[in-house]
């Protein structure tokens, strides 16, 4: 293994797949505590927010790896690692005040969006910079 192998992203991506888990098993326990067999979606409005709530965390999961793994490769690991991390915390914030009340998932999804935002947009930086100096040889910071 290299040193320039991509450990961070590759710990926050791990990191984020066990969340995903976590929140998956909590869509199973909501399940049996409203006893909403599978494999029905709909049932008290506490299992449906907590099934959408997960359901828009999958949504939004392959967005999540493609922006920090982008900006990771191109931009700067760390950065994206970090980025990464916040993201987690967006989402666990998302997905506990959408099972609290459909509106307390706002702060959470903003954050969600501006971190995959500052993350789309740094990946694109660090593209465009490669693209510049591969093909045109301009060396841009």
């Amino acid at each position: 293994m290299g040193s320039d192998s991509p450990l961070l992203l590759a710990a926050v991506s791990l990191l984020s797949g066990l969340q995903m888990g976590y929140l998956a098993r909590r869509v199973g326990w909501s399940r049996m505590a409203h006893k909403v067999l599978p494999p029905a979606v709909t049932g008290p409005p506490e299992f449906e927010r907590t099934f959408r709530a997960h359901q828009n965390c999958v949504e939004f999961y392959p967005l999540f790896l493609v922006s920090m793994w982008t900006c990771g490769l191109f931009f700067n690991e760390a950065t994206a690692a970090a980025g990464g991390l916040v993201y987690m915390i967006a989402r666990l914030m998302y997905f506990n005040g959408y099972v609290a009340a459909g509106k307390k998932r706002l702060p959470g999804f903003f954050l969600t969006l501006a971190v995959l935002g500052a993350l789309f947009l740094l990946a694109f930086i660090g593209i465009m910079r490669g693209i510049l100096h591969k093909y045109f040889h301009i060396h841009l910071f």
